[in-house]
């Protein structure tokens, strides 16, 4: 085959790369800094303009050897097996591994047969293989070590994160250098000074509600559901064996703390570069203070994002308006007042619509249970773990039957006695609208004996 296209070291690498697979698969076995061209952040900056003599820099493999190597790709491409079949080698490589067969074959007939695969592709690989049928999420997180196992070698080389303090990778990161931290400390103490440093490791509860709350609805917006769900799954096996009593079972959660710090900064994190958009991030840092940080750990101020919307930000002159007050069936109130209101009552609010999902919850000062703005526009059913969703989906599927209206249930936890409470919501002609979920603490109220009837100051 004559190669038509002039191939010299000011040709652009980044053409050649996105449309032939075989190149950047090739020039990954020379060299693992080749990954940087898949990086979202490069792609915009630097491989924008990048040469295969820029290439050969960043390399550090010979201009010819880039150059001989695209052209025998070239010439040999009407043989080269489309996209298409490789994704087929990749599902196969899975489905294969969920009916037994031993993971150190497949590793050996993914590297022969493939070579390398991005975080991203693997999440899309498990969402479509969700989809179609071919895998159950619970069977994935049983086996989601041996899927991380099986592409380790493409996945070692980190992604380039955007590292700018305030950013919420940025967070992330700084927050697992010092959980890391926390469990060398773990390992190299006495056995009788373990569990009062292991008991530390329970402020991971916070560094994954952030992940659940902010990072995956996010992930669910753009089409990939199944990778959080399973990660979600592993987070309440960490969270089961951070009460161990057990003294063996220490070294076992600290493995699996480890894992899940690797899954979160080779696969998740760059996952999410990969498919957010600034204004996803913008939206996955709200609300990050109401779950919390740990371990001291405190966003910067120096990531600044600008989106189209500050750009036009009309001027204050053009937005002031005076707000009318809501007429209510009783009463007349302002969406101000209504709104202090909600947060005032001495319970947690969250409201459902009639879709299944989340439009508003009470942003009370001492939530009992954590919500963030992560969740607005969610569906219920994903901000569950997975073990409960059945229950979640009996409930709705009963009220919006009308074959009940109230569901409660009640958990004593950390020493509070908690009343959950779900109401199925109607109007006038009977019509479901959504479900309202109340939640409220009733430690205090349970122990009350005899009357009072004056009010008594600071009690």
């Amino acid at each position: 085959m004559v190669i038509k296209m002039e191939i010299n070291s000011s040709t652009r690498i980044l053409p050649i790369i996105d449309k032939y697979q075989k190149v950047y698969d090739e020039l990954y076995k020379l060299s693992s800094k080749t990954k940087r061209f898949k990086n979202r952040i490069v792609r915009k900056t630097i491989g924008k303009k990048a040469t295969i003599e820029m290439a050969s820099e960043i390399l550090e493999i010979p201009i010819e050897t880039i150059i001989s190597i695209i052209k025998n790709v070239i010439e040999a491409s009407g043989d080269e097996p489309p996209e298409k079949d490789r994704k087929e080698m990749l599902k196969k490589l899975l489905i294969d591994m969920h009916k037994g067969v031993d993971i150190e074959i497949l590793k050996a007939q993914f590297k022969e047969a493939v070579g390398d695969i991005s975080s991203y592709e693997i999440g899309q690989l498990e969402q479509q293989l969700i989809d179609e049928g071919f895998l159950d999420p619970t069977e994935i997180t049983k086996l989601s070590d041996l899927h991380v196992d099986l592409f380790r070698d493409a996945l070692d080389m980190k992604a380039d994160y955007e590292t700018i303090p305030g950013h919420p990778v940025h967070t992330y990161l700084q927050e697992n250098l010092e959980i890391a931290n926390l469990i060398r400390e773990i390992r190299s103490v006495p056995e009788s000074e373990k569990f009062k440093l292991f008991h530390k490791l329970r402020e991971l509860e916070i560094h994954y509600a952030r992940k659940e709350n902010q990072i995956f609805p996010i992930l669910e917006k753009n089409g990939i559901s199944g990778p959080p769900q399973v990660m979600w799954a592993v987070h309440d096996e960490i969270r089961a064996l951070l009460k161990t009593t057990k003294i063996e079972e220490i070294e076992l959660t600290l493995k699996k703390v480890e894992d899940m710090i690797y899954k979160e900064e080779h696969i998740l994190f760059p996952m999410a570069l990969e498919s957010f958009s600034e204004p996803d991030w913008i939206n996955a840092r709200k609300g990050e203070e109401e779950i919390g940080f740990i371990f001291g750990v405190e966003p910067g101020v120096q990531w600044k994002p600008i989106t189209a919307a500050d750009v036009h930000k009309p001027l204050p002159s053009q937005t002031a308006k005076l707000e009318d007050g809501l007429n209510l069936d009783v009463g007349n109130l302002t969406r101000e007042q209504i709104n202090i209101m909600l947060k005032t009552l001495p319970v947690d609010l969250t409201f459902v619509n009639e879709n299944d999902e989340v439009a508003y919850y009470s942003d009370t000062e001492d939530r009992i249970f954590p919500r963030s703005r992560g969740i607005i526009g969610r569906h219920v059913q994903k901000c569950h773990p997975p073990k409960s969703v059945h229950i979640v989906e009996d409930i709705l599927k009963k009220f919006k039957s009308g074959e009940t209206n109230v569901a409660e249930f009640w958990i004593q936890m950390n020493g509070k006695f908690i009343l959950i409470r779900y109401f199925a919501m109607r109007d006038d002609e009977g019509k479901y609208v959504g479900t309202l979920e109340v939640s409220q603490e009733l430690s205090r109220l349970r122990s009350l004996e005899g009357e009072r009837r004056l009010v008594q100051w600071g009690d």
